[in-house]
């Protein structure tokens, strides 16, 4: 893996886990509430996810 992606991985990687202490109070993965859209971002993560499975295999 060349040194370039193990920066750009490394930084988002870094992002990812001070995203939570950018949430206000009752937000976040440990807050006590959701809304909707937070319901969308797992629906679009699970969609990805999905497809990258399928394109992974050649598309069957």
């Amino acid at each position: 893996m060349s040194q370039q992606i193990l920066k750009l991985l490394s930084l988002v990687f870094a992002f990812l886990a001070c995203a939570p202490a950018l949430a206000h109070e009752g937000h976040g993965l440990g807050g006590s509430h959701w809304h909707v859209t937070d319901a969308w971002g797992f629906v679009a993560l699970g969609l990805g996810l999905a497809a990258a499975v399928w394109f992974s295999k050649g598309g069957k």
